[in-house]
């Protein structure tokens, strides 16, 4: 399990290091280019059922992961998410079906190849 550290918070949010890594992608592509949004993130199981962050170039982020080597991403799944974080609603993750969401363009890639 990763975590995601935003601003000066010192808590950070608790997320899946493949997850996390696809964020890393997003983030660094829309902040690379000055665009700010909104991530909003639903976990039930967690002690704040949902979070909206305002994801903007002056507020720190860091990113740490518990393992030491970096995934191959889905880029269709990836396309998803940064399509999500151009709309005016933000990008939307619910912990229990984003596994799922992804699952389903890594099948795609593989039905294709």
């Amino acid at each position: 399990m990763g975590k995601l550290f935003y601003g000066s918070d010192p808590q950070p949010m608790d997320i899946d290091d493949r997850l996390l890594q696809y964020l890393q992608v997003v983030f660094s592509t829309k902040l690379r280019r000055s665009e700010s949004f909104t991530i909003t993130w639903t976990d039930a199981a967690a002690s704040h059922a949902r979070t909206t962050l305002w994801i903007q170039p002056s507020i720190p982020l860091r990113f740490l992961y518990s393992s030491v080597d970096a995934q191959r991403l889905s880029g269709g799944y990836l396309r998803q998410l940064a399509d999500q974080a151009a709309m005016s609603s933000g990008l939307v993750l619910d912990a229990t079906t984003w596994h799922e969401h992804e699952s389903a363009h890594r099948v795609q890639l593989v039905a294709a190849a």
